[in-house]
């Protein structure tokens, strides 16, 4: 009993261009041609057609079909590469259904970094951008610091920093500094590790610090960076008078 190739096709549960796909490769043989030219294909075609199709379902490269199909001996070795492989796909898979789960519980923008979703209507859409870069640099123990950060509901400058037009007058520029810098003032001494993040940038500090530079000022107008600015630097006037006040402290304590 012989077949034409799209009764082989149909009888394997595939399309014609698939079996003349395999052909091209090298995996199904060619068979015999009748006298009007068209092929002739018998059971071992058929028998070698279903031995693929059940290892391409498996996901067994077709690259490497060839070599399953004509000896037994590879393919336990290549199940197990399959098997890894699949199972970093399922985990990415399952990672990806949790990221979509937090997305809708939170009704989160879509691009919401990882792990920032339930903080997301707190960021504004340059915050989000500077959080984007943030993972690239920081590992996950600084960006949870930073999450938390963000969580932090006595912060409600954000909207005032977002809506701050390039043309702001230098009263409302130090008002508003002045109140970031309480907020930047607070997260140096819950996270000290803000003051040296190098330790926390496997990528290496240096281009980490060029790049926020970079993003900070294609983000932000000049009113902004400038309230950034003057924050920083309120912040780090107060932290030496804390610190100084501290020593003074242990100073005049009795022995």
């Amino acid at each position: 009993m012989s077949w034409s190739t799209r009764e082989l096709a149909d009888l394997a549960g595939t399309t014609v261009n698939t079996v003349r796909h395999y052909h091209r490769l090298g995996i199904l043989e060619e068979p015999d041609r009748r006298y009007n030219g068209y092929k002739q294909y018998e059971v071992r075609h058929l028998v070698s057609l279903l031995r693929i199709r059940r290892l391409a379902v498996l996901g067994i490269p077709l690259s490497q079909l060839r070599s399953a199909t004509d000896t037994a001996r590879g393919t336990p070795e290549v199940l197990r590469e399959v098997d890894a492989e699949l199972q970093q796909r399922i985990e990415a898979l399952n990672q990806a259904r949790a990221h979509i789960a937090a997305i809708i519980e939170h009704q989160a923008p879509a691009d919401v970094p990882a792990g920032f979703e339930s903080v997301a209507s707190r960021l504004s859409e340059s915050d989000r951008s500077i959080v984007h870069i943030m993972t690239r640099f920081y590992d996950d123990e600084a960006l949870e610091d930073i999450r938390e950060m963000s969580a932090d509901e006595s912060d409600d400058t954000g909207p005032d920093i977002e809506n701050l037009p390039a043309d702001a007058d230098d009263q409302t520029r130090q008002a508003l500094a002045e109140r970031v810098a309480e907020i930047i003032v607070k997260h140096l001494v819950n996270y000290p590790w803000l003051r040296n993040p190098a330790e926390h940038m496997p990528r290496g500090s240096q281009i980490g610090v060029e790049t926020f530079g970079n993003a900070l000022t294609e983000l932000y107008n000049d009113a902004q960076l400038d309230v950034l600015f003057r924050a920083n630097t309120i912040a780090e006037e107060t932290m030496g008078a804390m610190a100084l006040e501290g020593k003074e402290r242990i100073t005049r304590s009795p022995d």
